[in-house]
């Protein structure tokens, strides 16, 4: 640090580094491979230093070590010492009730009972998966004989993505306004948008202009173009926008679409394996005016910068999003929007792709009672890399499925207290609870509680290889309840069509913005196509047909909506009426007619 301490010190004094002698430079510090770029000869053959890049290498020095954690800025939450992210000593001698409180029930358990525990179940697994294999039981690997060893796969097709189903192809046009005003009727969600002066004012939002603001947002089209092709003035919906739509007020108004969904008699139909198994994944989105949060990603925006939308999607209802840098780990973002869910829909099961995992999501979500199920794209090469035992591998000779290493059960029992320490400290949430992960899943600096909670990600996650491996549903419902995610993508692509889909927000907090009120727009698509769906479920009751087709038809379907036009809200808007639709329904005979499409939905 000498180096950082006399470069502050030089521009303190306002000086620069040429007006010092090279003998006066701290040079110790930089290594023998990168001396040749920083030193040439004068005409005198005198040594003489690249003073600019010296600068540079002090600064990417400085980098180095912040993102490794060997030097500490108070002041940032980023890159603030580890053990100031957690609960203080103080607060931590009373552990127990902490615990208590957040019904963490698997950190209350003695850590050798607990190990116990999880040894008898892997080892077991380990054996049986091995005896499914060889019995010919599972059916659904492949096992290849080599000269010196046997190699196995596990087939997989990939399904398309079920949006658009052709049951809505025969549904009435209708605009997104009179969606919105459907969508209310059924669960007020505009009564969340209170005042920003709260209590001291006594106006109240006025679903004409509120809604357009929605729309605006909503769409990408932005206030000022909303007021060029529609009725109502540009310092009407900016003044509406201002005072009613803020972040707190759309997370509400999501959570109350969300929850009204839940309601809905076809949402249990929805559940996978009568579970309800949720996903996240991240969406891209290219920002034409950068902000803070836009990074670049040259896989997605070339020489360009975007923002990823980050959504976590259960039984097709976005119920949980947030904005991050399209340079950011997912994975630093899943226990931190699963754990931060408001709405009523609590999955039991969480999928991500290969992005969203690391190597500690599966020991955070497993002690907060959470069941973790990524997809992998390489499975092979993963579990031959990570599955661990706890026997020596010598001891899994002759087996296909073999671990390759051996938990270090005693650094779990040595480390316990602390990593208590850390998931309390999730859950109190003492910091951004990324931040916590993202240091816990890729800080440099040595200490040996983040090996002993890789170590327990270890036996998670081997538990999972294994389950993964010898059941095909779980693979099929992984993948099912990704597509779903990827189906919700499309829509949202859809909604937010204006400007070619890339973004004009000038502030990070106009991004939060957008991303709220384009999911709100999804959430009442979602909420109208299961209420018609749900209103068909319960026609079918009566009269025993198409049951078994309404479940397979998903809510993603935007093709009976129209988007775009000149809006005038001055008209009343169309109004939904359900009855009509369903009449026309069974008058066209659709349900007896429908062929249950191919999907991975079956």
């Amino acid at each position: 640090l000498s180096s950082y301490h006399f470069l502050k010190e030089v521009f303190m004094k306002r000086k620069t580094l040429l007006k010092y002698d090279i003998e006066d430079i701290p040079q110790t510090f930089i290594q023998n491979g990168t001396k040749r770029y920083l030193y040439t000869k004068d005409d005198g053959h005198s040594k003489r230093l690249l003073i600019d890049r010296y600068e540079f290498l002090i600064y990417h020095s400085l980098w180095h070590r912040l993102q490794s954690g060997d030097v500490f800025c108070r002041d940032s939450i980023q890159y603030r010492s580890f053990e100031d992210d957690l609960v203080d000593e103080d607060t931590w001698v009373h552990k127990e009730s902490m615990i208590q409180e957040f019904n963490l029930t698997k950190l209350q358990q003695p850590i050798e009972q607990h190990l116990k525990e999880l040894e008898n179940k892997l080892e077991a697994r380990i054996i049986s998966i091995n005896k499914r294999i060889t019995s010919g039981k599972n059916k659904h690997i492949q096992v290849k004989k080599h000269k010196n060893h046997h190699s196995w796969t596990l087939p997989y097709t990939r399904a398309s993505v079920l949006i658009n189903h052709s049951f809505f192809d025969v549904l009435p046009q209708v605009d997104m306004r009179s969606i919105l005003y459907f969508v209310n009727q059924q669960c007020n969600f505009l009564d969340n948008f209170e005042h920003i002066l709260g209590r001291y004012a006594n106006q109240k939002a006025n679903d004409y202009t509120l809604i357009p603001c929605l729309i605006a947002w909503g769409t990408n089209m932005g206030l000022y173009r909303m007021g060029e092709v529609s009725d109502i003035d540009f310092s009407k919906l900016a003044t509406t926008s201002a005072n009613f739509i803020r972040l707190e007020t759309l997370k509400d108004a999501n959570d109350c679409i969300s929850n009204a969904s839940s309601q809905l008699p076809i949402f249990p139909y929805f559940n996978i394996d009568d579970f309800i198994h949720s996903s996240s994944d991240g969406q891209k989105y290219e920002t034409q005016i950068h902000t803070l949060q836009s990074r670049h990603s040259s896989k997605y925006f070339g020489m360009n910068k975007g923002i990823t939308s980050y959504t976590m999607v259960a039984n097709h209802i976005p119920i949980q999003a947030r904005i991050i840098g399209a340079n950011e780990h997912e994975s630093h973002y899943v226990f931190d929007i699963l754990y931060n869910n408001t709405t009523n829909i609590k999955p039991a099961i969480h999928s991500t792709d290969t992005h969203g995992t690391n190597e500690v999501n599966f020991a955070i979500l497993d002690l907060f009672g959470y069941q973790f199920a990524p997809r992998y794209k390489d499975i092979h090469a993963t579990i031959s890399r990570n599955l661990y035992g706890f026997q020596h591998p010598n001891q899994y000779e002759g087996l296909l499925i073999k671990p390759l290493r051996k938990i270090n059960t005693e650094l779990i029992m040595k480390e316990w207290d602390k990593i208590k320490r850390i998931m309390v400290s999730l859950a109190l949430k003492t910091t951004t609870q990324n931040v916590i992960v993202r240091k816990l899943s890729s800080y440099a600096r040595k200490n040996q509680t983040k090996p002993a909670l890789w170590e327990y990600d270890n036996i998670i996650k081997s538990l999972y290889f294994l389950e993964y491996i010898d059941s095909l549903s779980l693979r099929q419902n992984v993948q099912k309840s990704l597509n779903r995610g990827e189906s919700y993508h499309k829509l949202r692509r859809s909604v937010s069509y204006a400007n070619f889909g890339k973004l004009r927000f000038k502030t990070k907090q106009d991004q939060h913005i957008w991303n709220e009120c384009s999911r709100l727009l999804s959430n009442c698509i979602v909420y109208y196509n299961a209420s018609i769906l749900s209103n068909l479920l319960i026609k079918s009751k009566d009269t025993g047909i198409g049951m078994k087709i309404l479940q397979y038809i998903s809510p993603i379907a935007w093709q009976h909506i129209n988007f775009y036009g000149r809006y005038e809200f001055s008209k009343s808007p169309t109004v939904v009426n359900i009855e009509e639709i369903l009449e026309s329904i069974n008058k066209d005979d659709i349900l007896t007619s429908l062929k249950r499409e191919d999907s991975l939905e079956e």
